[in-house]
């Protein structure tokens, strides 16, 4: 089960970098990227509702006492990682805000700790740390700091809801299928987003030309559009939620790291954004902060710690000669 949810998340990871540079594609044609990220969830979520209501029905049906995690996983886990990100990169550097944003392996280890009372490996916490750090060399974070108060908290609060994305897909049980709670949260994202992106006035004849962003390869925008929408989207999430489900929030969130190394090789791929000593020191570094949070997972999920035996007396008849025998509760 490790090496398959490891697996899992690194396939998870690679799809999730295409959402970026496939955006550009769209953005390239006129639509502004709150309309991308809406088109995005709306059709990848109409997409899941559709096929599971054909195909596995039973996977749509949400437990009246869930009710709430669905519609917080909506908007905290989906649609608040994606707007306030959106939100951040106005007022910061793209890079300082995505940095912010990846702050989420470090969040997601100390609630796992502090408030989850769970043990975890030292190599877990160390691989956080790395990799927060070679994501600060990635994004050059040092260029541009005189940071914004507001959009600094934007983006905390960006890498918070990104944490809450990890946590959440590691803490619901068996009366939740994983494939219906992506859809409905693809979904219900979706119509959060509607007042942000204002659908009626997206440019929907931007998906019928040709685009090419700067000096990238020309490619229709339908087709990028499609692929961000099945492979960044569908397959990215449902691969996401199944590998922490097999790992832990804290390993699943650092190995997450490696879509920004992704993603540069991908924009460097279709659109000619040539990867800097920078970006390949630091992605080495992600790498390496991913490899230690790996090898923190022993097979199984950690468990909480237990509270230590008490002593309790045996309560024996007093001539009894074992009244004083002290035994502990298992």
């Amino acid at each position: 089960m490790r090496y398959a949810g490891l697996a899992l998340a690194f396939v998870s990871a690679w799809c999730f970098a295409f959402s970026g540079p496939m955006a550009k594609y769209l953005i390239a044609a006129g639509v502004t990227p709150i309309e991308a990220v809406w088109t995005r969830m709306a059709g990848a979520g109409l997409l899941l509702v559709a096929v599971l209501a054909v195909v596995r029905p039973r996977a749509l049906r949400i437990p009246g006492s869930r009710l709430p995690f669905f519609a917080l996983y909506a908007v905290m886990a989906v649609a608040g990682v994606q707007a306030l990100y959106f939100v951040a990169i106005t007022r910061l550097p793209v890079g300082v805000a995505l940095l912010l944003e990846f702050m989420a392996p470090v969040m997601v280890v100390a609630w796992v700790r502090l408030v989850r009372k769970v043990r975890l490996a030292r190599h877990a916490y160390l691989g956080a740390v790395v990799a927060v750090v070679g994501l600060g060399i990635v994004v050059e974070a040092w260029q541009g700091l005189r940071l914004d108060a507001l959009g600094l908290l934007l983006g905390l609060l960006a890498g918070a809801c990104c944490a809450g994305y990890f946590l959440m897909n590691d803490s619901f049980g068996d009366d939740v299928d994983p494939l219906g709670l992506i859809a409905w949260g693809m979904t219900g994202a979706a119509v959060v987003l509607i007042p942000f992106a204002r659908p009626w006035n997206i440019p929907w004849d931007a998906f019928t030309v040709t685009a090419a962003p700067e000096s990238g390869m020309r490619l229709p925008v339908l087709a990028a559009y499609l692929w961000m929408v099945l492979i960044a989207t569908v397959v990215a999430y449902i691969l996401g939620v199944n590998a922490v489900r097999r790992l832990s929030a804290a390993v699943g969130a650092t190995v997450a790291s490696l879509e920004v190394i992704g993603g540069a090789i991908v924009a460097w791929g279709l659109l000619g954004e040539a990867l800097g000593v920078f970006q390949i020191v630091g992605g080495l570094i992600v790498l390496s902060g991913a490899l230690l949070a790996q090898m923190a997972t022993p097979g199984t999920k950690p468990q909480p710690e237990l509270p230590q035996p008490e002593p309790v007396a045996d309560l024996t008849a007093p001539d009894d000669p074992a009244a004083e025998t002290v035994i502990t509760r298992s």
